[in-house]
């Protein structure tokens, strides 16, 4: 058991964050955090606080695969139907395959027409004062985030900003530096409500692993 003693809240935004970090949140106060989590860097730094505290936490708690339910699901609505052959008189098999083949292919027309442009998912991420902005988007297909600085300048001598991940019950992961005005890096897979914030790092990025200040965060969601 762990023996990691948890520090006492400094105030209610920092109670709230820590409730964010172990997921006991509701659903609406859990997108209220998120909500402020894009426009209040300071309460950003609180969440990464917390889950850089809780991160050993995770150690006690190897991960398991979920366990395939959908064949399960599948048979309890739609039921176990016998099979084709067994239901059908010999003489009605040849015919009941053709109209299977035929229906396969014009299928297979229908999907020719469909949208195949792979889903993306944006964050703003903004300094309180609206002075620094960047534009991120994830693209869910090749799990690639473009990350671009559209308001501010760059790092000031000897400084650069880095681009991290906040998922829930994980501490913030470094993903890189993004100093540059557009800048694109290969990230884990993402969801929509995962948090990406940009902090001030000195050169070359955070010497600890953690975020030395965060700047903005935003939370990714569907466009």
């Amino acid at each position: 058991m762990s023996t990691l003693p948890p520090p006492l809240p400094e105030d209610g935004d920092d109670f709230l964050a820590a409730e964010y970090v172990l997921g006991v949140l509701s659903l609406p106060e859990r997108l209220a955090v998120e909500s402020r989590l894009r426009r209040e860097p300071a309460f950003a730094e609180k969440v990464a606080g917390w889950a850089a505290h809780l991160a050993p936490l995770d150690a006690e708690y190897p991960e398991e695969p979920a366990p395939d339910l959908m064949p399960a699901i599948e048979a309890r609505i739609f039921g176990r139907p016998e099979p084709v052959a067994k239901r059908l008189p010999r003489r009605r098999w040849f015919l009941a395959a053709l109209g299977a083949t035929a229906a396969v292919a014009a299928f297979g027309v229908y999907l020719t027409g469909l949208d195949t442009t792979p889903q993306a998912l944006t964050a703003r991420i903004a300094a309180a004062d609206g002075a620094l902005i960047f534009q991120a988007r994830y693209d869910t297909d090749q799990n690639v985030v473009t990350i671009t600085r559209t308001r501010g300048p760059g790092p000031a001598a000897a400084h650069d900003y880095e681009l991290w991940i906040i998922t829930p019950g994980n501490p913030p992961a470094p993903v890189g530096l993004v100093s540059a005005a557009t800048r694109k890096l290969t990230v884990p897979k993402l969801s929509a409500g995962d948090t990406l914030a940009v902090s001030l790092e000195p050169a070359g990025g955070s010497p600890n692993g953690r975020p030395t200040r965060v700047l903005g965060a935003g939370v990714l969601s569907l466009t």
